[in-house]
């Protein structure tokens, strides 16, 4: 029971004086619904990355390098023949509008590919006429070989079949948000060798807060862009089926998903609450008084969210459903037990009945919030930062909740009539009567089958996996999908991944092995230093020869799509040489001889000369039946390393590829800890509440159960763990919990009347059993409704939270109460009637 003096104060202040408290909480309503409108969303790339990744700070560092450009792709699959005079019109034009929008800084398509082979031009002449198929000398047969077939644009602009083309729509650099970036990246590198003193961290904090603002700004305009660059295909859908894709288009769309599915699922919760309301109660004012708990507590949180400034991701973007839930199951108990007391006490006044509900519902309640906010907060363990913040933003909406409950719930009760009392058919819920009767009888083959499931489970856990397909995250309806599907099958797949070849030698042999190094380079005997420092002369046979082993390796893997490197240029031009190998010198002459918007477009972001190393472009087929990163990383790092005899310092993965595999393991290991992390703080809370082992025992074993019994089905169903997923068993303990502190909490009062377990058991599953049964399907429905998210995790996250609860549910009204019959916590029973039969 709450103590005399805490609770004294407590109903003083909000029960004696309602209207004030009414006036107090109605103004902070005020200036939190003020604040609302600084509610932001945020899906970018780097929501999901992990902060001390040091492969991110590499590809940063790449992207600076090579001024890598944001683009977006156009797939166009004309209804004619591509090389026709009409489509070619078609394309051209299209291409020429994309260039034109004011945030486009190029768009190329293949009327715009430099062509070699089918061209008469010869280099030199090239550097003032570069050949193309506009160009009115160039034969489309010719054209149309050499684009299918050639190193470079095979499987790039042009598929095999020449049935389906692409324009790459370039971006603007947004040169102030790359300086930001750089300057922000070195700081947070220092961050995360320790080397960051004071100065350095009020440093970081402005340059996160300046890189953020000019990061949203750049999502701003990128957003203005993608929707003037669909408005411009729209234009040529008669002509040919077009899809928009790129990173940039599908961090754009998350962002109108996020916003969709917060309004779709708070809507769609708000109806399904005011329909199960409706039924339990069939009363306005337990419909009303819930519905305004759950408004006020959401309207907080957001005024909250905005004034702090938290965004949310696609992974926050279930917090409004999920408030709406836990709020709505915190005030279901109020209203049942008040009602209860309201038959039981007819005589009692409003005040008194409002205030022994709050008396006798305030512990579990408050136990309750802080084993679901230990469910919650243990996925700050997370190294993903949307994860942790989920995990802040969740614990602090559950306070919020508790808050709302106890204070808002209770202040309008107190100024309501007290109603008749009611003359009604039995309460009970058909379905805590049967389970009831089955724990009762059947007490061993529940125990059996707990022991089995939880077996089973066991062997589902270990088959869980984190490798999933980022296309299979959409529903086959939506753009994404469609031309991530397109772009993967026709274009050269869509994840893109880096190898860096480092040819700088070891000083620890530069001086040994240089003479042998430079012969078997293919330099001159008469070698000048000055040539040194001439780009020509780093393209030597060795360095090309290695460069085309690592190509043709990767090439050759069949998760691999298009892969560009500086071997696909040196190809083209033996193609022209008869197939002949160039020496050193003839490299050096051929990168001398090549026109400058050839070596921009070529060569350029394919080698760096300061940095003496090359840079192999590939992009992995996504939609590959059982592709699993984690192993064809490993299994490239070690052909690599074992077939190639490249040493980890010749050779360096990085790219949107390995960051998000190293999310995925990251996430694996959080789940891991989070769990062990609940488990710890749950049975903490159940000691102090209950002060017995016993009892923490027997509340959370059904709880884990649960949980256990979700993730073993995914694992045997071959289902993924994902970003949201993840969550589900931290999530489930946490909230499913309730149900075990609620019933071991009515049991001990009641079995202190009744003296009996097996009477005290038919008890508590005729009223806190249905109070259970309510919250529970009010809980279950509520997270099925995120089936209705474009986004694949959340349906999942929905689904599997929604069965875990199910399950939950039924363990908590069949198995816990079983355990209490066979533990026997609170004292043999043995001087009271009644027989517990097995």
């Amino acid at each position: 029971m709450a103590s005399g003096g805490l609770f004294r104060a407590y109903q003083r202040f909000f029960l004696t004086r309602p209207r004030v408290t009414l006036a107090l909480l109605f103004a902070l309503l005020a200036f939190f619904a003020y604040h609302a409108k600084d509610f932001e969303l945020d899906a970018s790339a780097d929501s999901l990355l992990l902060e001390d990744d040091e492969d991110l700070h590499l590809l940063r560092q790449l992207d600076a390098r090579y001024e890598t450009r944001s683009f977006l792709i156009v797939t166009f699959n004309p209804y004619a023949d591509l090389f026709s005079d009409e489509v070619l019109s078609h394309l051209g034009r299209l291409r020429d509008e994309l260039r034109s929008l004011e945030d486009v800084d190029s768009a190329m398509s293949i009327l715009d590919a430099p062509l070699v082979k089918s061209s008469d031009v010869s280099l030199q002449e090239m550097a003032d006429d570069v050949q193309t198929l506009e160009s009115p000398t160039i034969d489309r047969e010719r054209a149309l070989e050499e684009l299918t077939e050639s190193p470079i644009y095979r499987d790039l602009i042009l598929s095999r079949d020449a049935q389906t083309t692409a324009v790459a729509v370039f971006l603007k650099r947004d040169e102030e948000l790359s300086a930001l970036q750089t300057a922000r990246n070195e700081l947070l590198i220092e961050k995360g060798s320790g080397q960051l003193g004071p100065d350095g961290r009020r440093e970081l904090a402005k340059l996160s807060a300046a890189y953020e603002e000019a990061r949203d700004a750049a999502g701003d305009r990128h957003h203005r862009t993608i929707r003037e660059i669909r408005s411009v295909i729209d234009g040529y859908r008669q002509h040919a089926a077009l899809h928009l894709g790129g990173m940039q288009m599908i961090a754009d769309d998350m962002v109108t998903f996020v916003k969709n599915d917060l309004v779709l699922f708070g809507s769609s919760v708000f109806v399904f609450l005011v329909f199960v309301l409706t039924l339990i109660f069939r009363k306005i004012r337990w419909v009303l008084l819930p519905l305004m708990s759950c408004f006020y507590a959401c309207a907080i949180m957001f005024g909250m969210l905005g004034l702090i400034g938290w965004k949310v991701t696609v992974i926050s973007s279930n917090f409004p459903a999920l408030m709406l839930i836990i709020t709505i199951s915190m005030n279901i108990h109020l209203a049942v037990r008040y009602r209860q007391l309201r038959r039981d006490m007819p005589d009692e006044s409003q005040l008194a009945l409002v205030s022994t509900t709050l008396e006798k519902m305030v512990w579990p309640c408050l136990y309750t919030a802080l084993t679901t906010i230990i469910g919650f907060s243990s996925l700050v363990l997370s190294n993903i930062k949307p994860v942790r913040d989920f995990g802040w933003m969740m614990s602090v909406g559950l306070a919020v909740a508790f808050l709302t409950s106890f204070s808002l719930f209770p202040a309008i009760l107190a100024l309501l009539k007290k109603t008749k009392t009611e003359h009604r058919q039995r309460e009970e819920v058909p379905l805590t009567e049967g389970l009831a009767a089955i724990t009762e009888r059947h007490g061993t083959a529940i125990l059996v089958t707990a022991g089995l499931l939880a077996i089973l489970s066991g062997v589902g856990i270990s088959r869980l996996t984190v490798e999933n397909s980022f296309i299979d995250y959409f529903r086959e309806n939506t753009e994404i999908y469609r031309g991530m599907k397109l772009i993967d099958q026709e274009l050269g797949g869509t994840t893109p991944l880096e190898i860096l070849l480092d040819f700088d030698p070891d000083p620890a042999v530069a001086e040994e092995d240089e003479e042998d190094f430079y012969d078997d380079e293919g330099y001159l005997d008469d070698w000048e230093d000055d040539l040194a420092g001439d780009p020509a002369y780093w393209f030597t046979p060795f360095k090309i020869g290695r460069v085309k082993e690592v190509h043709d390796y990767l090439d050759g893997l069949p998760e691999v799509g298009k892969v560009l490197s500086l071997a696909s240029l040196i190809r083209v031009a033996e193609d022209l040489n008869d197939g002949e190998e160039f020496d050193g010198q003839e490299l050096a002459l051929l990168y001398k001889k090549l026109p400058e918007k050839l070596k921009e477009l070529l060569i350029d972001p394919y080698f760096s000369f300061e940095h003496d190393e090359a840079r192999i472009v590939l992009r992995i087929l996504d939609s590959t039946e059982g592709l699993r990163r984690k192993q064809l990383l490993e299994r490239i790092r070690a052909d690599l390393h074992g077939q190639l005899e490249l040493t980890e310092r010749d050779v360096k993965l990085t790219g949107a590829l390995v960051l998000y595999s190293n999310m995925l393991q990251s996430l694996f290991t959080s789940q891991i800890s989070s769990v062990g992390t609940v488990m710890v703080g749950i049975a903490i809370m159940f000691l102090i509440l209950f002060r017995s082992v016993p009892l923490a025992i027997i509340g959370i074993v059904p709880n884990l159960l649960a949980a256990a019994i979700v993730l073993g089905l995914m694992g045997l169903v071959g289902i993924p763990l994902d970003v949201m997923t993840i969550t589900i068993a931290a999530i489930t303990i946490g909230i499913a919990v309730d149900n075990g502190i609620h019933y071991i909490y009515r049991f001990r009062e009641e079995f202190r009347e009744s003296g009996d377990y097996a009477e005290t058991l038919r008890i508590c599953h005729a009223n806190t059993g249905r109070a259970i049964f309510y919250t529970s399907t009010t809980v279950i429905f509520g997270f099925s409704i995120l089936m209705l998210s474009n986004f694949f995790p959340t349906i999942y996250f929905g689904v599997f939270t929604g069965l875990a609860m199910l399950i939950a549910l039924l363990a908590s009204l069949t198995l816990l109460p079983r355990l209490i019959l066979v533990w026997k916590p609170f004292g043999d029973g043995s001087g009271a009637p009644g027989r517990i039969s097995d």
